[in-house]
């Protein structure tokens, strides 16, 4: 059964790249554990996470130990997986990037609730064992990283840096639109080898196993592929006299990763709970009188949990000590994050730049300004309400 996130690998520093770079890669121990497999599975130690000495070093990493000492020591790959790394090393560092980009925008998604995308040090599954609940928070994830893959290759291709791909071929000729003829020209992105290749590499895990989850994750993978290929752009230039755009000369473009992101999140409120059919092959509503899922909607089997309390088996880290809204009636709000528990105030004084003014030349000046303000934070469980979850 798969788990955790397709990107899982990528949450380490360069500091352990480094401590590789002295010592013998270690082989796994024995089979991995399928609880803590994950489905786009990399070590802790992420071999392609560019670090503080710059993108470049990665590279010279890979460079040293060459691809395949690298990919056949990075435990739980499936052999398409291991192929795919070792053929495409310099693919890895960009779905790295990507990575990065969409655990960011998880957190920005879900920084006002109770659940907020919290990831885990020294954990490759990313998440924790939340990851292990098929629930809607890990249909979600999957959505959202699978969607930053196909964007950080996306972005990759058109901006020159993979060997393997360039601006999209597909885009030649005349084509129209409401605005009349225009012509393609300038660099679209190579939204189809984004999608090619992150389906190829996401998805290879999944298609092996062949279980219910599996099923689960395919579709919320694909989910999220076609997400970022919903919000491609036209973007053009005008030619003509005094800028009349008699003439139009257009390409595609990926939108801003945020409308990705807003679009998953607002999938994830109509996220539809299903049950895998008999066969295996395709889902059902969870319950009569339910909605069936589309192409579109994420799904997922189990209900999740409130999230309230520490609760270890699954992977709940509580809402103790969460920064809340006195005033917000929403998710953010103290009665709905504390959990009824109620909150501590605390009188904080901040300093922030204020007054900014430029000077020629060529500096700009701020003054420091004091603000006092109150954080509320909630408060922890009773000792015996929190043994009761542990």
């Amino acid at each position: 059964m798969a788990v955790s996130p397709p990107t899982a690998w990528l949450q380490s520093d360069y500091s352990q790249n480094t401590k590789r770079l002295q010592t013998p890669l270690p082989r796994p121990h024995g089979p991995a554990s399928p609880s803590l497999c994950p489905s786009f599975p990399f070590s802790p130690s992420s071999l392609f996470l560019p670090g503080p000495l710059g993108e470049e070093s990665t590279l010279l990493y890979i460079g040293a130990l060459g691809a395949r000492v690298i990919c056949d020591n990075i435990p739980g790959l499936v052999s398409r997986q291991r192929q795919l790394c070792q053929r495409y090393p310099d693919i890895m560092r960009s779905v790295g990037e990507g990575a990065r980009e969409w655990i960011r925008e998880c957190q920005h998604q879900f920084r006002h609730h109770r659940w907020n995308c919290t990831t885990l040090d020294r954990d490759h599954t990313v998440f924790g064992r939340v990851m292990l609940r098929s629930s809607r928070e890990a249909a979600f994830v999957y959505a959202i990283s699978s969607a930053g893959v196909v964007h950080a290759i996306t972005r990759a291709c058109s901006q020159g840096e993979l060997s393997v791909c360039s601006c999209d071929p597909y885009t030649r000729g005349r084509h129209h639109d409401q605005r009349g003829d225009f012509d393609w020209g300038g660099c679209s992105d190579n939204i189809h080898y984004g999608v090619r290749f992150a389906k190829a590499f996401v998805d290879a895990k999944e298609k092996r196993l062949k279980d219910a989850r599996a099923l689960m994750n395919l579709h919320n993978n694909r989910c999220g592929r076609t997400a970022v290929r919903r919000f491609l752009k036209l973007e053009c230039k005008c030619h003509g006299v005094s800028g009349s755009c008699t003439l139009r000369t257009c390409w595609r473009a990926l939108s801003d990763f945020r409308r990705t992101g807003d679009y998953l999140r607002r999938r994830y409120d109509g996220a539809v709970q299903v049950t895998a059919t008999q066969d295996g092959a395709n889902f059902t509503a969870a319950r009569q009188g339910y909605r069936r899922a589309t192409r579109t909607d994420l799904v997922y089997f189990d209900n999740s949990p409130d999230y309230c309390v520490l609760d270890k088996a699954a992977g709940s880290l509580g809402t103790a000590g969460r920064v809340c809204s006195k005033t917000s009636k929403g998710t953010d709000g103290c009665e709905i994050m504390c959990c009824g528990r109620g909150y501590d105030t605390t009188r904080v004084t901040r300093v922030t730049q204020c007054e900014c003014k430029f000077h020629w030349c060529c500096a700009v000046r701020c003054k420091e300004c004091r603000n006092t303000v109150d954080v509320h934070t909630c408060k922890a469980p009773k000792k015996a309400e929190w043994l009761d979850q542990t």
